[in-house]
């Protein structure tokens, strides 16, 4: 018996794991139009899968804002040195569909004055600012 429940475990995994990953590393949460957000970064990490910021608009709104993979921002020069908690931010990228939530999906962040394409493989209709 448990040698048939190994392998049902073993497959379910095999069907389940990479459903996660394509719904987690989706877009289609996103409108795809872009779209630009300013404001004070309130708390920034830069860990796996996706760095992560949350931002203060002008009207106070606190937004949830998913970047690229650390390796993949690293890769364009970002890094934990270039952005902190305090710091003004620009972002381009894509809203959350749902307009109830505060997410955006950020594909450039400019901060202290230098723009940085953490998405540099994704087309771009914006110019960072």
């Amino acid at each position: 018996m448990r040698k048939h429940a190994g392998a049902l475990m073993a497959g379910a995994a095999a069907i389940t794991l990479p459903l996660a990953s394509a719904a987690h590393h989706g877009w289609g949460w996103t409108q795809s139009e872009e779209s630009r957000l300013s404001g004070r970064i309130e708390h920034i990490t830069f860990t796996n899968p996706h760095m992560h910021l949350r931002l203060r608009d002008g009207d106070g709104g606190l937004w949830e804002v998913d970047l690229s993979p650390p390796i993949v921002a690293a890769q364009s020069g970002f890094g934990p040195e270039h952005a902190s908690a305090g710091d003004t931010a620009v972002i381009t990228g894509h809203r959350a569909r749902d307009m109830d939530l505060l997410g955006f999906k950020g594909e450039t962040i400019t901060v202290r004055g230098r723009t940085f394409d953490v998405y540099p493989q994704r087309e771009k209709s914006l110019t960072p600012s």
